[in-house]
């Protein structure tokens, strides 16, 4: 089925469709956080893997650039799971608004058999994958939060104290009240 159809959400669909809502409520809350640091702070050179605060979201979205590739049969051109050079932030989370949409609208086109369809790649370091499209959208979840987890680090490492962005917040703050539940 193409993302672009709709059909009415299966209730095993219902928690995969909140969490891929969650991702990208959590994503925002970090992007606004982020742009919102002093000049140059999202670029300051960390010891962690990637580099900077920037660069670690950057990887993020590679990451589910290489599944979206993964998913619709298409190809992705990365060599690696990051790109050499740091995009702007404001460029960055502009693609990942669309990113996080792209999901929503893509897993929620979904069926039960599509779910559980095998999807066989190549992980961009070597070797061979195959995960059902649903393992690749529950993946992806995890691995966004995974590492917005560092980002939060390095935000408390510059004296920021990031806003929470965990699940349980995403369901009292915005599930709750749109259900009409206040804290």
């Amino acid at each position: 089925m193409s993302p672009t159809s709709r059909r009415s959400p299966t209730p095993r669909l219902a928690p995969l469709s909140m969490l891929l809502r969650f991702k990208a409520w959590a994503n925002d809350i970090t992007f606004a956080t982020v742009a919102a640091l002093p000049e140059g702070e999202a670029l300051r050179p960390r010891a962690t893997r990637y580099r900077n605060i920037v660069h670690t979201l950057n990887h993020a979205f590679v990451v589910e650039e290489i599944f979206r590739a993964h998913l619709t049969g298409g190809r992705h051109g990365y060599a690696s799971r990051n790109t050499e050079v740091t995009p702007p932030l404001h460029a960055l989370r502009r693609n990942v608004q669309a990113m996080d949409a792209w999901y929503i609208h893509y897993a929620e086109s979904l069926g039960e058999a599509e779910l559980d369809e095998i999807i066989h790649f190549e992980f961009v370091g070597g070797g061979n994958g195959a995960m059902s499209r649903e393992a690749i959208l529950f993946h992806l979840v995890n691995h966004g939060t995974y590492h917005r987890g560092f980002v939060g680090d390095m935000l408390n490492q510059s004296g920021i104290t990031p806003n929470p962005t965990d699940l349980t917040v995403y369901l009292r703050d915005v599930v709750g009240a749109r259900a009409g539940v206040t804290p």
